[in-house]
């Protein structure tokens, strides 16, 4: 980090740099993005009209590229095991899918839309479906690492995603799409510690990677760790934009879910979108909220030109990390 520190002062002094990274390429593509931060209340049929009635009103709001919270249509049903929760899955394409097709050509959107995802019998998972804004069902994303927690008994639930490449813009279960507004790439809550699934999917061009999230405190921690972990998860989500030279955008659920035989769990917010820089562009507090922030993507290049972390990757070296443990 001192050869960078020292690369600033001498080209760029500290009042100007940041002009310098706003106009360094001749040409400027922006792209607005909405992240939809809410609490889920009532049953399927009245969270997705919630949905509807905040797309429509981040798409007034000027948004062009618009993600919704993890499992955004039902309750985070991961805290307990049981049977009846596999209810809550639907297919892909589906009744929602479809019904969120209209909406995107209508308002002239792309939707990302994370959903629990019924692919077979007994074949469920943590997906999300990306429309584009003409209505076209691009793909669909579906969640690579599962975890086992108190609360978060997800591996009970979700089958994870096939390490498969199934086109161009796809890797080992990783997928890239290029949308009307730009070249995205999402990944999902827990996917979000591992920085070797956000390098590969800046490696197929992602130029935003978004990360739609359930993650909140449990009770019992949050006078003790709750700002701690915060911060812990906007961190690791920053590095993945600086490292890698991308966007990073992370909507989370608010609002306490109770679960019988259990604390429940606060589900925290903190939804935010921060540059290739790792700077925090525009970010939400605890209650439910519209994320709404203007992303020059110009600003990828002329952060990689000056911080060229993947030029100077030692691919030729890293075959170890292919191993579980080397210690």
């Amino acid at each position: 980090m001192g050869e960078l520190h020292s690369f600033e002062r001498e080209q760029f002094p500290q009042s100007s740099y940041l002009t310098y990274i706003s106009s360094a390429m001749t040409t400027s593509t922006s792209v607005t993005i909405g992240l939809i931060q809410d609490a889920v209340t009532g049953d399927q049929t009245h969270a997705l009209t919630a949905a509807i009635a905040r797309i429509r009103e981040a798409a007034a709001r000027g948004a062009q590229i618009i993600c919704l919270q993890e499992l955004f249509s039902a309750p985070y049903f991961c805290k307990s095991l049981r049977q009846e929760y596999f209810n809550f899955a639907e297919p892909i394409p589906g009744h929602t899918t479809e019904l969120l097709r209209a909406l995107a050509a209508e308002l002239q959107v792309v939707l990302i839309v994370p959903m629990y995802e019924r692919q077979a019998p007994g074949i469920y998972r943590n997906s999300a479906a990306v429309i584009d804004a003409d209505g076209a069902l691009l793909g669909v994303y579906r969640k690579m690492h599962i975890p086992h927690d108190p609360m978060f008994e997800e591996k009970y639930y979700f089958t994870p995603g096939d390490a498969e490449s199934d086109g161009p813009r796809s890797a080992s279960g990783f997928k890239v799409w290029k949308t009307r507004y730009g070249t995205i790439g999402v990944l999902i809550c827990w996917d979000q510690w591992y920085p070797e699934a956000a390098r590969i999917t800046a490696l197929l061009g992602a130029e935003i990677i978004f990360y739609p999230t359930a993650i909140g405190w449990h009770p019992a921690e949050k006078a003790e760790w709750g700002e701690a972990q915060v911060d812990a998860w906007r961190t690791a989500q920053r590095a993945h934009a600086i490292a890698n030279g991308v966007f990073v955008a992370a909507p989370n659920r608010v609002g306490f879910e109770p679960e019988p035989g259990t604390q429940g769990i606060e589900f925290f917010g903190h939804s935010f979108v921060c540059d290739p820089f790792g700077r925090v562009i525009a970010d939400a507090g605890t209650e439910p909220a519209i994320v709404i922030a203007a992303c020059d993507l110009s600003l990828i290049e002329s952060t990689r030109r000056n911080w060229p972390f993947l030029r100077d990757r030692r691919i030729d070296a890293y075959g170890p990390i292919l191993n579980r443990w080397m210690g």
